[in-house]
């Protein structure tokens, strides 16, 4: 028997179809957005990769960090004998919880990229014999329909991205997880932390201009799936750190007044010179407001690990 399988939750189309609406939405509303997921096509996967490998960019390598040298404890306080992992993509950065949680009966990834999900598993299982893996073809921002896997169950979500969403699509989504576990089950969430403002503007703004293409591929996507006439070089790319609500936002700037035109939806959008469209808002997070966010979802925080330089944190909450 294969230890390996998949179930898609998602509709074939439901990729194109949710791409035309955000679309639609976000460049007929006040101000224009649209959102980050849509950066990652192949060549925005690529961008994001060497984004984490930048000097600026710290992230990726403080919550590895935490991940070395704290596995044996998330593994030892979750128990877990089923491991979740929400956009999991490649995998990789959970080989670490994999390696210390020794009583692993299942492994679910979960992620909307088929390929990607089918050759991270299918090698997971090649490298540790008797481990399963039910990877879950979804959208992890909808309602989830998690594998009958034993328990208790920990469920990962990390690399910080919890906070592409704001605060009431926070709060949302994380009833929306307390719903999917049982009592025992836990939630092991990646948060960035804020810091100073330098630090965190240089992190989305590098000075070799990664950030900027990874940003303008979003009008690269919209321009190859939806037909429109994006000129990538006619905006900039803009990082802002916004004090009050303490976190960053992604936007490009028209250089000028233009119009585009987006073939597949019948639409031309209007640009005023030096207009923004946000493209993305990644809150930074203090320790009380993690505590009380996740216990107004039902969650009980016991656990928080930071790295040496305490730029990121990971916490362990446990179903209350």
């Amino acid at each position: 028997m294969s230890l390996f399988h998949s179930t898609r939750t998602l509709p074939e189309d439901a990729t194109g179809a949710a791409l035309r609406a955000d679309v639609r939405d976000g460049l007929t509303g006040t101000p224009k957005t649209l959102p980050p997921k849509w950066f990652y096509d192949a060549r925005g996967s690529e961008l994001f990769d060497l984004i984490t490998e930048l000097p600026e960019y710290y992230p990726t390598r403080a919550e590895r960090e935490i991940l070395v040298g704290r596995a044996d404890e998330i593994a030892a306080a979750s128990g877990a004998r089923t491991l979740v992992e929400l956009g999991s993509g490649s995998s990789e950065k959970t080989r670490h919880l994999l390696d210390a949680l020794t009583g692993l009966h299942t492994y679910v990834p979960v992620d909307v990229s088929e390929s990607a999900l089918t050759r991270a598993g299918q090698a997971l299982v090649a490298e540790r014999p008797g481990l399963r893996v039910h990877a879950l073809i979804a959208d992890f921002t909808r309602p989830l329909a998690l594998p009958d896997t034993p328990g208790p169950r920990l469920l990962a979500f990390l690399g910080g991205t919890i906070g592409n969403l704001l605060p009431a699509e926070r709060a949302a989504f994380l009833a929306g997880l307390r719903a999917q576990l049982s009592p025992g089950d836990a939630l092991l969430l990646g948060t960035d932390l804020v810091k100073d403002e330098g630090v965190l503007v240089r992190a989305y703004d590098d000075a070799a201009g990664v950030t900027a293409a990874f940003d303008k591929n979003v009008l690269a996507v919209v321009n190859r799936e939806l037909g429109a006439d994006f000129d990538l070089a006619a905006f900039d790319h803009v990082a802002l750190w916004d004090a009050e609500n303490e976190w960053i936002e992604m936007r490009l700037r028209s250089r000028g007044a233009q119009t585009v035109k987006i073939r597949a939806l019948d639409l031309a959008v209007d640009f005023a010179a030096g207009e923004e469209l946000r493209t993305e808002v990644s809150a930074k997070f203090r320790r009380d407001g993690v505590r009380d966010e996740l216990s107004a979802a039902g969650f009980g925080t016991t656990h928080w690990w930071t790295d040496r330089e305490g730029r990121f944190a990971l916490s362990l909450s446990t179903v209350r």
